[in-house]
């Protein structure tokens, strides 16, 4: 079976909520699903990327379509050994490839989210007033939001499916509610930072568009979350 077919195949399984068709591959800790995951991601990430980045031209699109699905990987990757240490500690009886295994499942259920709304969030992005016009960052703090919104919906449906599969090999749904907590506090903590540096991801109007800022090392996203709410104040 070709990998897309694969992918498909998983994808509809993850759709249908079949918890034993989730369950089964972390206990075997099988690959082929894992690749299914990946290629969900890349697919279904990507293209809601190029939806963000569409309101200022296909390049941006390009660009954000490429690097949004990295963002999620790259976050995983940096905290992997953490997230099965954390697991563990917390009382979840899963190794490093099974945890690992299940945060690709939860974050597999996010790009079959957004994808599924890339094509409102294309019309959105066409028909809104364009960076040029007048009321340009009006319309894009607009757009920040909507897209804020959606992401934080589809975080707390792929978030639920997570909890889901921890609490099945948790001792307790206690260990499982402080696994869910830690798991999640370090990939936003990480994931944060490594969205700031790949930046622009929404772009800004009348800035330069291009693939990463020449100073992508400058500053971190704390900071630059401080001096917003400093000068919001």
């Amino acid at each position: 079976m070709s990998p897309l077919r694969s992918a498909i195949r998983f994808g509809h399984g993850l759709l249908r909520g079949d918890e034993q068709f989730c369950l089964q591959p972390l206990e075997r800790t099988e690959a082929r699903p894992a690749l299914s995951c990946l290629l969900i991601i890349l697919l279904g990430v990507g293209a809601y990327g190029a939806t963000i980045g569409m309101w200022q031209g296909p390049k941006l699109a390009c660009f954000v379509a490429i690097k949004l699905p990295w963002v999620i990987l790259l976050t995983l990757l940096s905290n992997a050994m953490l997230n099965a240490i954390l697991a563990s500690l917390l009382g979840v009886r899963l190794n490093f490839a099974q945890t690992t295994l299940a945060l690709l499942n939860a974050f597999a259920v996010f790009g079959l989210i957004v994808g599924s709304l890339a094509p409102i969030t294309f019309g959105i992005a066409i028909d809104a007033p364009t960076p040029h016009e007048p009321g340009g960052q009006e319309t894009h703090r607009r757009l920040i939001l909507v897209h804020t919104l959606l992401i934080a919906f589809a975080g707390i449906i792929s978030t639920g499916k997570l909890y889901r599969v921890l609490l099945h090999f948790a001792e307790s749904a206690k260990a499982a509610r402080h696994s869910l907590i830690g798991l999640l506090a370090g990939n936003l903590f990480a994931g944060a930072q490594i969205g700031f540096l790949l930046r622009p991801i929404f772009g800004q109007p009348g800035l330069k568009i291009e693939f990463l800022r020449p100073d992508m090392f400058r500053g971190n996203f704390y900071e630059s979350v401080w001096w917003a709410l400093k000068h919001a104040l």
